[in-house]
């Protein structure tokens, strides 16, 4: 990839704003909901008897207590595996992610997808059709996908089959990022403070202990890894989360912006670059120090989704079509993607994507 190009590996999608704070969202949602009942005047009972039924005193123990009517357990919601459609491709997707060896992106129904060139790409299955929101990879055989009914799934082969480590529907919270430290320790972060850790590669995992930044419930919309090992997690009224120690501790730092961030990168050794909502972008040196101070990308667009560049720059993506390159000195310049199509008499154009990136 030359210095001056870069390609936008993502699909126009909703907004990942729209995700975040959507956690009802369903895979399970594709069953018909059974028709209502037509009264049948016939089959109602007289009305005499349903006052004499409600007006009958309740049937009482051999203790003289009322007897409580048993209650029917609820059977628990199971997953459903992914189908293999010709589309998928060209279905929503929410996060790209490159190995080192492949591209892998995930998104709606369970889907993901890989490529070896960024132009074909092949869906392999999973066992969940529940939307995921992010992918990440320790290496190029390590990775994890995670997103609504709380699910996590796994790979060990490079993203050709993937396994279920959580699935949790009954909280009704979506994760919408994750990060892999290493093959072992993963961070999962999500909607109402949502925050797992896995220390064994996610053959268990469990909620994080972390009351400074989980205690207000506020969405975790995004995460990284900084190059000195840390992690920083972003999230709603400018929530920003910081841990020196693989996410066992963490310390709430002041924020430059009471608007919702969407995610972070890494700059140098302790820096970082955060972004989000209405074109909002920041960067700073330390990220422990506090010191940060605006990036002006002339637009109002929110930014889900960045990348560092070979040349030192950032792109960033988001909004109705939005795409914009910072180069090393923070000077901007707003890109379009554009896609061959054809008008209504059937010639063929190219035409701008006013879709949302979200990646």
């Amino acid at each position: 990839m030359k210095n001056s190009q870069f390609k936008v590996l993502a699909a126009a999608a909703a907004m990942l704003a729209m995700t975040a704070v959507s956690p009802w969202l369903r895979a399970q949602d594709d069953t018909a909901a059974p028709a209502e009942a037509v009264a049948d005047p016939a089959a109602e009972p007289a009305a005499e008897a349903v006052a004499a039924e409600e007006a009958a005193p309740a049937e009482e123990s051999s203790t003289g207590e009322a007897a409580e009517m048993p209650v029917a357990p609820v059977a628990p919601v199971k997953p459903r595996p992914s189908e293999t459609l010709a589309l998928t491709a060209k279905g929503l997707m929410l996060d790209v992610t490159n190995t080192g060896k492949h591209l892998v992106a995930v998104g709606d129904r369970g889907a993901v997808i890989v490529s070896n060139n960024g132009s074909d790409w092949a869906q392999v299955q999973t066992p969940v059709r529940s939307p995921l929101t992010a992918v990440a990879f320790a290496d190029e055989m390590n990775g994890w996908a995670v997103g609504h009914d709380a699910v996590i799934l796994a790979t060990k082969d490079g993203g050709k089959t993937w396994a279920m480590q959580n699935f949790a529907p009954e909280l009704e919270k979506p994760f919408l990022d994750v990060v892999a430290l290493d093959a072992n320790n993963v961070l999962a972060f999500g909607a109402y403070g949502l925050l797992y850790k896995t220390t064994d590669g996610g053959t268990t995992w469990a909620t994080a202990e972390a009351p400074e930044i989980r205690a207000d419930e506020l969405h975790f919309n995004g995460a990284s890894k900084l190059n000195n090992g840390s992690v920083l997690a972003v999230g709603e009224q400018g929530m920003l989360g910081l841990s020196a120690d693989g996410g066992a501790t963490w310390t709430k730092l002041a924020s430059p912006y009471d608007g919702s961030f969407y995610g972070a990168l890494p700059l140098g050794e302790t820096g970082a670059l955060v972004y989000g909502l209405r074109g909002n972008v920041f960067k700073t040196a330390d990220v422990a120090g506090g010191q940060w101070t605006q990036v002006q990308t002339d637009t109002v667009a929110s930014f889900f989704g960045a990348t560092l560049l070979a040349d030192g720059g950032v792109a960033l993506v988001g909004l109705a079509g939005a795409v914009l390159k910072l180069d090393a000195a923070d000077n901007a310049t707003k890109l379009r993607v554009k896609v061959r199509g054809t008008d209504a008499l059937g010639r063929e154009l190219d035409k701008d994507v006013t879709g949302s990136f979200s990646s």
